[in-house]
Parts: structure tokens; sequence; C-alpha cells
């Protein structure tokens, strides 16, 4: 790798896109990192990933890929390839474009997958990554893709002695299989009931279900993202949010301002439209106010939950407070939405810690780190 004693910029390689329905957000969020990247620190190398799955060399430009109504960005496949190391003693991008020969990039620092969703946020590139002996920004392997699998991501939660709530898996064998019999297991929970595609992420393919009559509907149109659903129960409370930072060396893991999403207007829940295309629809709480005491025990719950996971580098951490007060762990994201509106970069704002000071400090985390097994 390079040796930065001499002032040397770091180069960063920024992968985004992906072949997963959260695509265009991915997009979004590289447009808000290439926007943000000192370019006196660093040298940038945007790298796009198609819907086809195709690695193009993508221009180091955000206004196309900003996520807007009626815009869905996409990276376009026709750019020229790239091809990533699988070597740890090669580990040079090199492009490649029709009736020309190869020419190298050269090698990275670090890579920031800002992929979102199956095939990206799940360990699949980070697999890739540890292969190259790559270091990049977030996760590794099994926590990335323990955490991207709803079902699996509760059972090692519950295992840490965190409390989740009452909810059904229904894989693809079982729908197959006998369809009645996976219903009948969700009617043992009170409704509303959220069905939800495992491995997805954005709120994309949810259903909230008040009728047991609409429910096979429900997993049908989540199995359109993932032939695995999870069937959780509604919870009646407040949705809570806790940024977590990995500590430098042996220093715990730090946690954020808390933040709450409030729904206001014209959605039952806060899905995709409400999140990323209605923003008047929706209210962002940083700090969110709850009382000390049930605050500190939600910090408490997600260093735990980031712990247990065995997260590195970033992770927003979800919870239900609910009308008793009861504080669940809904989920753990370990890529979450990363424009400066998003709920993470928001919460640690609030903390005193900015957007681009973020994004650094994920990049130094990462050059931190060792290769190999950790």
């Amino acid at each position: 790798m390079t040796d930065h004693s001499r002032a040397d910029k770091i180069r960063v390689a920024l992968v985004f896109g992906g072949r997963s329905s959260e695509h265009a957000v991915s997009c979004a969020t590289a447009a808000s990192v290439l926007e943000a990247l000192d370019r006196d620190r660093y040298e940038v190398v945007p790298v796009g990933i198609a819907k086809d799955g195709h690695w193009v060399l993508a221009a180091d430009d955000p206004e196309p890929l900003r996520l807007a109504p009626g815009h869905e960005p996409e990276v376009d496949g026709g750019s020229a390839s790239v091809i990533v190391p699988t070597s740890a003693t090669d580990r040079t991008l090199v492009v490649h474009e029709p009736g020309q020969p190869p020419r190298t990039l050269g090698e990275v620092d670090v890579v920031f997958p800002l992929l979102h969703g199956p095939f990206g946020e799940d360990g699949t590139i980070q697999g890739l990554l540890d292969l190259a002996d790559v270091r990049y920004v977030g996760s590794g392997v099994a926590a990335s893709a323990v955490m991207m699998d709803k079902a699996m991501m509760k059972t090692v939660l519950a295992a840490a002695g965190l409390p989740v709530g009452p909810y059904v898996v229904i894989t693809d064998r079982e729908w197959r299989r006998d369809r009645a019999a996976a219903m009948e297991a969700v009617g043992a929970l009170t409704l509303p009931v959220f069905v939800k595609p495992a491995r997805a992420g954005s709120s994309l393919g949810i259903v909230k279900v008040g009728s047991m009559d609409d429910l096979e509907a429900a997993v049908e149109s989540a199995r359109e993202h993932d032939p695995k659903v999870v069937v959780e129960q509604g919870v009646l409370g407040r949705e809570i949010e806790c940024g977590v930072l990995e500590g430098r060396g042996t220093d715990d893991p730090r946690t954020s301002e808390l933040g709450e999403c409030v729904v206001v207007a014209n959605h039952d829940f806060y899905d995709f439209e409400a999140k990323y295309l209605a923003a008047e629809d929706v209210r962002l709480e940083t700090p969110a106010e709850v009382p000390s005491q049930v605050a500190e025990r939600i910090r408490a719950m997600a260093v735990t939950a980031f712990e247990a996971a065995g997260c590195e580098g970033l992770a927003r951490v979800d919870f239900f407070l609910t009308d008793g007060g009861e504080v669940l762990v809904n989920e753990v994201n370990t890529m979450p939405g990363f424009t400066p509106s998003s709920m993470y970069p928001r919460m640690w704002a609030a903390s005193g810690i900015g957007y681009s000071e973020l994004i650094d400090e994920l990049v130094a985390l990462a050059m931190e780190r060792r290769t190999g097994l950790r």
C-alpha cells in the first residue's frame, strides 16, 4: 500500500449502485459523499455497479446521482469496465474499454462501499475485498451478512439478551410447500403486522397488514424483493434511532444523540416514499426528546447490539419505545442511509461531528484496521 509518511493524498474508491432494489438510494448516497470529500486530502475514484452487476468507472460528478421526485439515478452500465483485484499480491484496478488496451488505475488505499441491500451491504463485496486484502469502510463479512438478514439478526440480538418484538419467518421453501401453514403461524401474532423482505432495506417491499385477508398478497409483494420474508407484530410507540461509531484503538464504541422519525402526514409508516421523496410528510427530530434514563438505556443497548453483531466502523441501531416505556431493538443497519439529511449523519451532527468530519473518521478507522481475520 502507499506510504503515507509522505504528504500523499489518501486514494479512496467509492463503490455505489449495485444489483439490489436500493440502487437509486445508493447512487444518492454516493452523490453526497462525492460532494463532501475534501479533494486536498483525498484522491477519489468513483466506481459504479450497474443494475446488471457490471462494474464501471463513473464520472466524478454528483449531480446525475441525486435522488429526487421523478428522477431515480442509475449507474450507466455502458461506461468503461473496471476489473477489480482478487489477489492479495496485486491490488491494482484495471480499466477496459472496447477496442482499447487495458489501462491501470493503480491501487487504492481504502474502499468506501456505499451499497445498500443485497449484493453489496450483505457481506458479498466485503468478501471480495477481503480476498484482495483491501481495506474498506464498515463491517466485515459476518456482521454485514447477519445484520442484512432480519431473521438471523433477531436471533443474534436475542441471544445477546436484547429484547426484540414477536415475529414469524416464512422461508421460500415453507411458502412453496404449504402457504396455508405459513399464514396460520402468522395468526399467532397480534394485528397489525408488518410484512418485510428479510434482506432488503430502505423500507422497500414492506406492507402493513391489518387483516389476515390481506396477508397472502402482502407476502407475495415482499417476495418480489426477497423469497425469504419476516412478519413482525406491530408495536405501538415511537421509532428511536441511535448512531454507533467504532472506537479508536481499544476504545469502546461511541454513541450519538438519539433521533426520532415521526410520520406526520399521508403515510401509515416510515416507508420508502416518506424516507426519500416526501420529506414534508416526515419530521426527523435530533436529538429525540426522551427521558435521560431511557436515552442511556438505548445507547447501552446500541453498543451491545453493535458488539454482539461484530460490527466495525459504523452502524445505526433502530429501536421501538413502546407506549408502556419498553425498549425493543428493531434492527441494525451496517451501512445506513448516508446523505446529510439521513438520520445517521444528522444524529452525529447533533453530537458535534459534521458530515465531512464523519467521513474523515470512517476512512481513518478503515485505514487503521488490519486486513485478514480480525
